[in-house]
C-alpha cells in the first residue's frame, strides 16, 4: 500500500475478519438498516394510498353508473312506446273536421286526444321531452334530415318541415326528429 492511500487491502481486511462469526460480515450496520426500513415504510404508504384513491374512483363510477341507470332505465321501453304515441298523433291528424263535429264521433276524438295528453303527460314525468325542430338551423346532434327541398323563404340549412318528431330523454336523444332541410331554390 502507497503512503497516500489510507484504504486497507484485501489481504489486511481478511486478517481482520479472521475469527469472527461468517453470519455477521454481510450484516447491515444499524443505520443502513433503519435507512432501509424507512424506505419500506414509505413505499408501503405510497401503495396505501394508490389503493385509498383507486378505491374512491372505483366507488365514483360505480355511484355514477347506478345514477345512469335509474334515470335512463327506461330509455328501451320509451323508444318502444314513441311508435305508439306517432300512431296516435297520425290518427287524430287524419280526422277530417267535419267527423270531429259529428255527434257520433265527437266522444271517440275527445277520448284519442284525451290518450294524446295522458302518454306526453306520462313522457314529461320520465324526463322525455319532444326536441324542437321547426324554423330552427340544422343540429345533427338532435335532428336527422332526411331531405333538401329548395326554399326562397327560408334561409339554407333550416328546418321545414317535420317528418319525425325527436325526442330527449333528460340529457340523452332518445330519437332524433327526422326533418326536412332549405336549400337555395335552382
Amino acid at each position: 500500500m502507497s503512503d497516500n492511500d489510507t484504504r486497507p487491502t484485501d489481504a489486511e481486511i481478511a486478517a481482520e475478519l479472521k475469527g469472527v462469526p461468517e453470519d455477521m460480515i454481510d450484516q447491515p450496520s444499524g443505520d443502513d438498516e433503519l435507512n432501509k426500513l424507512r424506505e419500506e415504510l414509505e413505499a408501503a404508504r405510497q401503495d396505501v394510498l394508490y389503493a385509498k384513491a383507486e378505491t374512491q374512483n372505483v366507488r365514483r363510477r360505480m355511484e355514477k353508473d347506478i345514477a345512469d341507470a335509474r334515470a335512463y332505465a327506461a330509455t328501451g321501453f320509451a323508444r318502444d312506446i314513441l311508435s305508439v304515441a306517432d300512431n296516435l298523433s297520425r290518427a287524430l291528424e287524419s280526422i277530417p273536421a267535419d267527423l270531429r263535429e259529428d255527434d257520433r264521433f265527437r266522444n271517440l276524438v275527445a277520448g284519442l286526444e284525451a290518450t294524446g295528453r295522458e302518454i306526453e303527460k306520462v313522457f314529461s314525468s320520465h324526463g322525455i321531452v319532444r326536441i324542437a325542430a321547426m324554423g330552427l338551423p340544422l343540429d345533427p346532434h338532435q335532428h336527422q334530415a332526411m331531405i333538401e327541398m329548395p326554399s326562397a323563404d327560408a334561409e339554407p340549412g333550416t328546418v321545414i318541415q317535420e317528418l319525425q318528431a325527436g325526442y330527449m330523454i333528460k340529457d340523452r336523444l332518445l330519437r332524433p326528429a327526422m326533418v326536412a332541410v332549405a336549400k337555395k331554390p335552382d
